[in-house]
């Protein structure tokens, strides 16, 4: 069987009936038992219940009530919830544990007869930006398995990028579905924060984290986003508005504002190969017609601590269920309940866990709130109302979505230098608003290279129109 690019070419050979939903299923479940026990994506696979999904769905395609998802083959990065499925956010601390019940995001794409094949390797409890700190050892870059696949959505990433599932399900908080998609010559999209429910959805950092899919084109992107997204009863912070059709609206507009942002392109960290891939778009696209103009964004150097200060600010709070007492792993040795509290937590959490957890319960502690915490919320909102200022003078901002390429497993020990990884998707993040990378082309060692955009918040519409014409390079 071919490899797919898209669902609408699945959907095409299913109605020609030259293949069916089981046979995708078989395909799939054939390449994860040749490719997973080096690539090391899925940390689970479920062929019978796949199986009998895929019978399920084709039954409905016979009969003509089959959902827009049919023969949709995905996998699901391992902090989504699904009932009666291992749920351990490729962690110790939630060995054995099953989710009591199905997340909304979840639950909608399974509704639109999504086939759930696996669930997924990612860094632990989504902190990481490789996939080494999982639990599982770390997943492997198709393109070369001695590299990262970026992360945290690493395992997800890779699923796609070698052909193991058609598309994948993750959650990004400062770049985690942006980042392995560039890493892995994939699509990965953020929609603007509250756009998909976060019910199900195991937290890292609440006012950041976001579901978003992996996936080969951007129309499947676009499906994707249209079936998860929308208000939701279990979770208040999901937005109201109404969801657009986006898979129905990716007609571009024949010109746009496109700013850059002059400082990441001129970055003395930025790999050569990506700047001048990036600077070879942005004069694809004034030749095409568009106003593509440099912008100043003076707070750049200021992201990542305001990020990291937060988010395991968050962490620190989330984190705090994890004891040892109601579910996952407990400390074998403990012998009363503080040293259970403390030797469950300490062998349950990996290092990386481990560090944020103290840094994030530093800067909320009394002497160090206001210096630390109450500063970079403040920062936060400078970049965000600077971020939407750009976005109502500009249609588009276009940066690259990682500094470099993928690097060597092993390569980045020092946490900084990690955590700098993040430094151009974390802008996103922060101010709330979408952003989607897509592949544009490889290094000379055949790595890929990502162009991170992002758009104004709820305009996934747009976005997605635009990232759709620069895959396809017809933007006229």
């Amino acid at each position: 069987m071919k490899r797919f690019q898209s669902l609408s070419e699945v959907r095409s050979e299913l109605t020609a009936g030259t293949t069916s939903c089981r046979q995708l299923v078989e395909y799939y479940l054939g390449n994860i038992e040749r490719q997973n026990p080096t690539l090391n994506a899925f940390l689970e696979v479920w062929p019978d219940e796949a199986r009998a999904q895929a019978d399920a769905v084709d039954a409905r395609l016979a009969a003509g009530t089959a959902g827009p998802l049919a023969g949709m083959v995905i996998g699901i990065k391992d902090v989504l919830a699904y009932a009666g499925h291992s749920l351990q956010s490729s962690s110790l601390m939630l060995d054995g544990f099953k989710s009591l019940y199905t997340g909304t995001a979840v639950q909608r794409l399974l509704d639109a007869d999504a086939i759930i094949i696996g669930r997924q390797n990612c860094d632990e409890f989504a902190m990481g930006g490789s996939n080494e700190t999982s639990y599982f050892g770390p997943a492997r870059n198709a393109a070369d398995p001695e590299r990262v696949p970026g992360g945290s959505s690493g395992g997800s990433a890779v699923a796609v990028q070698a052909d193991m599932c058609l598309a994948s399900i993750g959650s990004d908080t400062g770049g985690s579905v942006r980042q392995p998609a560039a890493f892995c010559g994939v699509v990965g999209f953020k929609p603007t924060y509250s756009r998909i429910s976060r019910y199900g959805l195991v937290a890292f950092a609440s006012s950041f984290d976001q579901i978003g899919p992996i996936t080969r084109s951007v129309a499947d992107a676009a499906l994707l986003t249209e079936i998860m997204a929308g208000p939701d009863g279990m979770d208040s912070t999901a937005s109201q508005r109404e969801v657009p059709a986006y898979s129905q609206l990716l007609t571009p507009a024949p010109h746009y504002r496109i700013g850059y942002i002059a400082d990441a392109i001129d970055s003395e960290g930025l790999n050569p190969e990506i700047k001048s891939a990036l600077e070879t778009q942005l004069e694809l696209l004034r030749g095409q017609g568009h106003v593509v103009e440099a912008v100043e964004f003076p707070y750049l150097d200021y992201m990542i601590p305001t990020y990291y200060i937060l988010t395991t600010a968050e962490a620190s709070s989330n984190l705090g269920r994890f004891d040892g007492v109601k579910y996952g792993y407990r400390a074998p040795d403990a012998t009363d309940l503080e040293s259970l509290y403390k030797k469950s937590r300490a062998q349950g959490f990996g290092a990386e866990v481990q560090r944020r957890i103290l840094l994030g319960t530093f800067v909320l502690s009394a002497s160090y709130y206001d210096a630390y915490y109450t500063k970079a919320q403040r920062v936060r909102r400078l970049i965000k109302e600077k971020t939407d200022e750009l976005l109502r003078q500009y249609d588009f901002l276009v940066l690259p979505t990682t500094p470099t390429t993928a690097f060597k497993i092993g390569e980045k020990q020092d946490p900084v230098s990690m955590y700098l990884a993040d430094i151009f998707t974390v802008q996103a993040s922060l101010a709330g608003v979408p952003a989607i990378s897509v592949p544009v082309g490889e290094d000379a060692a055949g790595l890929p290279i990502g162009l991170q955009v992002m758009a104004g918040a709820f305009r996934e519409a747009e976005l997605l129109a635009f990232a759709s014409a620069l895959t396809e390079e017809v933007l006229a």
